[in-house]
């Protein structure tokens, strides 16, 4: 910045609106994701044999109100904040869609929690030191986690050798575990308690219940984009923009993470 007055066009609001635009983008954000993860493995902080994965639900910068029927072309209301009744009526994802975000969802991930419009964040954490090693951003439903993680899986490094995965109950599926047999991938799922489809050949491994304690690990990294990160709800409109975000937070994670495992700094303010 040598050489540059505070009157200069650089420091103009359009400027970084422009920046902002090309900032949010998932090639450019994955780019540098990508960059900070080979640096933790050539410092030999990340393993490529054992990891951990896990989804979370980021909600959407839209309200229940702009949740409409797709066939509805009434227009919108007049006056900034109009008055919405829409108790009593069944509203769906298929009927339904955001008029301001159109690649969010209403759904919740347990049956005692409320609906909401948002989208899914999906992390593979390599279980060494817990550096997260991949990101995906979908649309928020009851199969994106498991696909999403077979996607993930499939596109970790060194692929020809064997691994573990750890993952919840919600994981525990024929789909994801024979998925998982096929990319040379051994599904260390917690069980559920009825209809399980995790078997003896699972259990009975040395590191399954190593996996099942260590894979809570994640949550710490979902804890930190939404606290420090800002992630509990995106300012950003869009399923595109959102992952270039994730990927640049999830970074930035991993960074500071790096810097306490190296003794760089101390980051427990971070």
């Amino acid at each position: 910045f040598v050489g540059l007055n505070i009157e200069d066009k650089v420091w103009d609001h359009s400027t970084f609106s422009a920046n902002r635009e090309r900032l949010f983008n998932e090639d450019l954000a994955r780019a540098f994701f990508e960059r900070v993860k080979l640096s933790a493995q050539w410092g030999r902080l990340a393993s490529d044999e054992h990891f951990s994965v896990d989804g979370t639900l980021i909600e959407a910068w839209a309200s229940h109100k702009s949740f409409r029927r797709k066939d509805d072309d009434s227009g919108t209301p007049p006056g900034r904040n109009p008055e919405v009744d829409f108790k009593g009526q069944e509203r769906c994802n298929g009927t339904h869609a955001s008029t301001t975000d159109v690649d969010a969802r209403l759904f919740k991930k347990s049956a005692g929690d409320k609906s909401r419009l948002c989208h899914m964040g999906h992390i593979l954490m390599e279980n060494r030191n817990g550096l997260i090693v991949d990101v995906e951003i979908t649309h928020a439903n009851g199969t994106a986690e498991r696909e999403a993680a077979l996607a993930m899986l499939g596109r970790r490094g060194n692929r020809n050798k064997r691994a573990t995965v750890g993952a919840d109950k919600g994981y525990d599926s024929k789909a994801f575990i024979k998925g998982c047999r096929r990319l040379l991938v051994t599904p260390h799922v917690a069980a559920k308690d009825k209809h399980s489809a995790v078997d003896g050949r699972i259990k009975r491994h040395e590191g399954y219940k190593t996996s099942l304690k260590v894979r809570k690990r994640i949550e710490e990294a979902f804890g930190w984009i939404k606290t420090v990160g800002g992630l509990a709800k995106t300012k950003l409109i869009g399923q595109a923009k959102l992952a270039g975000q994730a990927l640049l937070c999830f970074a930035t994670y991993n960074l500071v993470r790096m810097g306490s495992l190296g003794g760089w700094w101390d980051a427990h303010h971070a």
